[in-house]
């Protein structure tokens, strides 16, 4: 079997890597917090940690990949408020907008969807722990993490304590020991969601959601943990911090994946800018898996610039994949060539696994059945080329009916010699974007790439 190699966050290099379990693989990645609409940059990791999960299934016998639903949050608390609608409508809606959203992009479910409000019961156990160890204590309602107990804080992050206050932004309360330290619990006002717990009505702070639901499903200990480089501070150094504090002697996770920073058209996403696009925004400009496959056209770990230039030329690129396939009506199944699996392998290096699909394209295009198996197969681990040759070039419209009846007068318009009227309808689904194609079988119709 081929090696993957991983870059490892908490080392800073790129490392082999090496499941606890090789029969079971288990992975975690931090979800959305649903009170709006996910937006574009929400986009990257869920399409990242979607390919690297199709790839560990081809790779390993069994794969166990959670990702989160944080849905108590005071984002969502404070939504509730400025809208006056009720919290678990909310999230309710907000999470079906993001299912519906993501399903668009072809991010397959995750095997375990766990919802912060599921698993309190757990969060209070960590904090018990932490208490009982001397990592944390109770103050004013509240439980706070110790950060000077635990030596290796900081250590996912890279920096000092000193410089790690400074770019934590904590509000430093009378009640914290250090400025640095950080809420596990916190009250709750009798208009906030709460639930009872040894320090009072209260509600977890954002941190130990995931070391909690994290702990629930894939245990104390587990292989890969992944995320956007912005929770690496301090969301992801306080979740190692409280679970191995909490569980002397577990690593919690071996690996760290961070997937980098998105632009737009250069500048970093902000809605003061007027760059700030939802994934349903972007999906209203191109398919699916043409914003996929942008997702997809830089590694991983780079910065990613979107653009409506990048976003065409993506869907250009699929346009010519399809292209290769449309030669062969039956393709059958195909194994995974060894091209894209070693570039994928490769620290999941998706624009060498891309040039490689292009060579396969250019042999599928010479005629060569098993390069277009290959071809589909790559698909299959990045997610696209999921349809069919015809159904994406028509584009999946709903407007299908009207533009047979228009291929139909065409048709009638020919037949009874009219050909200025046939060309007229041609002309006029040109300009919509419909091409048609004349040959022995009939008149075929095409969305122009």
């Amino acid at each position: 079997m081929t090696e993957m190699h991983l870059h490892n966050s908490l080392t800073r290099r790129k490392e082999r890597f090496s499941p606890l379990d090789p029969q079971h693989v288990r992975v975690y990645v931090c979800g959305p917090t649903v009170y709006d609409l996910a937006h574009l940059g929400n986009a990257r990791p869920i399409v990242v940690f979607d390919v690297l999960a199709r790839l560990l299934r081809r790779l390993y016998p069994r794969v166990t990949y959670a990702r989160n639903i944080t849905d108590v949050d005071d984002k969502i608390n404070a939504r509730s408020k400025e809208s006056g609608e009720p919290i678990n409508v909310i999230t309710a809606r907000t999470t079906a907008d993001f299912h519906t959203d993501i399903a668009a992009l072809n991010a397959l479910p995750p095997d375990v969807e766990p919802r912060a409000t599921g698993h309190i019961p757990e969060m209070i156990e960590i904090i018990e722990r932490l208490i009982a160890r001397g990592h944390a204590y109770a103050a004013e309602g509240h439980v706070l993490f110790a950060v000077n107990t635990d030596p290796h804080y900081g250590h996912l992050s890279g920096h000092s304590h000193d410089e790690l206050l400074a770019g934590a932004r904590v509000d430093v309360a009378p009640y914290k020991r250090d400025p640095g330290d950080f809420v596990l619990w916190k009250p709750s006002t009798p208009d906030l969601p709460g639930w009872d717990s040894p320090w009072g009505r209260g509600r977890p702070g954002w941190h130990i959601e995931c070391s909690a639901m994290s702990w629930r499903y894939l245990g104390e200990s587990f292989d890969i943990h992944g995320g956007g480089s912005d929770l690496i501070f301090p969301h992801h150094e306080n979740e190692i911090a409280q679970s191995t504090c909490a569980f002397p002697g577990s690593h919690f996770a071996q690996y760290w994946m961070h997937n980098g920073m998105l632009l737009v058209n250069g500048e970093k996403m902000s809605k003061s800018l007027g760059n700030f696009f939802t994934i349903r925004q972007v999906l209203a400009k191109a398919p699916g898996e043409a914003v996929r496959l942008l997702l997809l056209r830089a590694h991983y770990r780079a910065v990613l610039d979107f653009s409506d230039a990048a976003l065409a030329e993506a869907k250009k690129e699929l346009d010519r994949f399809y292209r290769a396939l449309e030669r062969f009506p039956d393709l059958g199944p195909g194994d995974l060539p060894e091209s894209v699996r070693d570039a994928l392998c490769d620290d999941l290096n998706t624009p060498m696994a891309l040039s490689a699909m292009h060579a396969l394209a250019d042999t599928a295009f010479a005629g060569d059945l098993d390069a277009a198996r290959g071809l589909r197969a790559a698909g299959d681990v990045l997610g696209v080329l999921q349809l069919s040759p015809e159904a994406w070039f028509r584009g999946g419209a709903d407007d299908g009916a009207d533009i047979e009846t228009a291929i139909a007068e065409r048709l009638a318009a020919r037949k009874s010699r009219d050909f200025a009227r046939a060309d007229a309808i041609r002309a006029e689904l040109a300009a919509k974007g419909i091409l048609l194609e004349d040959g022995a079988g009939g008149t075929t119709w095409r969305r122009a790439g």
